[in-house]
C-alpha cells in the first residue's frame, strides 16, 4: 500500500467519486439500458456515502477493513449479461474504485476476492 491517506485525503477522494456516480446518474436516459445504468450508479453512490459516514468514525485502516469485508460478501456476477444485477455490479465497481483510492495491494483485494460467494450461494441474498 501507498503512504496511507488521511481521513481527510478519504473523505475527499469518496466525494470526488459521489460526484461521478451523481453524473452517471444524470446521463442514465441517454444509455442502452437506463434502468440498470441508473441503479449501477446509485449503488455506488450509496457504497461511498457508507464509507465516508464510517471513515468520519474510525480510522483510515479501519475503513480499508471494513471496505474488504463489504467486498468478501458480495456475491459473484461476473459473467452475466451486461445490465442484469446491476446493484451488485456497481458496488463491486465502487469498493474496487475505493480500493485503488487508497492503493490497496492487488494481492490484498485478490484474497479478499477469493471467498466472495457465488450467486444464489446459501447465506447470500439474491439482489439486484
Amino acid at each position: 500500500m501507498k503512504e496511507p491517506m488521511t481521513t481527510d485525503q478519504l473523505l475527499q477522494g469518496l466525494k470526488h467519486y459521489r460526484r461521478i456516480a451523481r453524473q452517471d446518474m444524470l446521463r442514465a436516459p441517454e444509455t442502452p439500458h437506463p434502468e440498470a445504468f441508473l441503479q449501477h450508479a446509485e449503488s455506488r453512490r450509496e457504497v461511498y456515502v457508507a464509507l465516508g459516514s464510517y471513515a468520519e468514525q474510525h480510522a483510515p485502516e479501519d475503513v480499508i477493513a471494513h471496505a474488504l469485508e463489504l467486498y468478501r460478501q458480495l456475491p459473484f456476477v461476473t459473467g452475466t449479461p451486461e445490465h442484469e444485477h446491476p446493484d451488485i455490479k456497481g458496488r463491486e465497481n465502487a469498493l474496487e474504485n475505493f480500493f485503488l483510492l487508497v492503493g490497496l495491494d492487488p494481492k490484498s483485494r485478490r484474497e479478499a476476492r477469493s471467498h466472495r460467494p457465488k450467486l444464489n450461494a446459501p447465506g447470500t441474498a439474491a439482489q439486484g
